[in-house]
């Protein structure tokens, strides 16, 4: 599960976000909408106990962030259009990587499961820096349920993807969602978010403007939502004195 509770997020004299608060329930799959600067990564960062809110706080596969991330870290699986991953290693050799520093048991029965499920078993031996940009985000997605983690944080994961390749990493997140694992991903692709998610958040300029059952958004209000870009920026208080 995700709970977000009053969280803020700011930089400088810019809020990223603003009171943002929200309850996602285990093995739900909810995608985050928002234009660029709208606060999404920062979210993310957040929840993957990679960064503070600057007020509020933030439950992950519940723990509180704050209190323990380390724990969080290894209850989450974390893919970005950032791969994270080693180019002149081995498929295998990365995944033995990350297995080792997880301290996953039977590494290598789970390996095997997860590279034939992602259909890379047979390139497991090649360097990743021959593999496209597809293949390597099929990957890292391998690598964030290979400590099967109980959430996964998905930032813009189909970034530069061909259509193959995106519906691999559909169906991949599909069988997640199906093992109660809760997925929580953002993208820009609001037919997208319709189509696979359970839940759909929208944010604009740092503040949570839509949250409801992906089934039910008209995705011509989330368009209108999305076109409202620009940042905000904190004004100093009038004294009243």
């Amino acid at each position: 599960m995700i709970i977000a509770q009053g969280v803020w997020k700011k930089f400088g004299s810019l809020y990223a976000l603003r009171d943002v608060s929200f309850d996602i329930g285990q093995g739900q799959w909810v995608t985050l909408l928002g234009a660029n600067g709208a606060g999404k990564t920062s979210l993310s960062r957040i929840l993957a106990a990679l960064s503070r809110p600057s007020a509020g706080r933030a439950c992950v596969a519940g723990l509180w962030v704050d209190e323990k991330p380390e724990q969080v870290r290894e209850k989450i699986g974390v893919v970005s259009h950032h791969t994270l991953l080693y180019e002149d290693l081995s498929a295998v050799e990365n995944l033995k990587f990350y297995a080792a520093m997880y301290r996953v048991r039977q590494a290598d029965e789970r390996i095997a499961d997860l590279l034939n499920r992602i259909g890379l078993w047979t390139r497991r031996q090649d360097p990743v820096r021959t593999f496209s940009r597809g293949m390597q985000q099929r990957l890292a997605l391998t690598r964030a349920m290979l400590h099967e983690p109980s959430v996964l944080l998905l930032d813009e994961p189909f970034t530069g993807l061909d259509v193959h390749a995106g519906r691999l990493l559909t169906h991949f997140m599909e069988q997640a969602v199906q093992q109660n694992v809760t997925v929580f991903m953002t993208t820009h692709d609001v037919q997208y978010a319709r189509d696979h998610s359970q839940r759909t958040l929208v944010l604009v300029q740092g503040r949570l403007c839509l949250n409801e059952e992906s089934h039910q958004v008209a995705a011509g209000r989330v368009l209108d939502l999305l076109r409202e870009t620009s940042p905000i920026t904190i004004v100093p208080a009038v004294s009243q004195s």
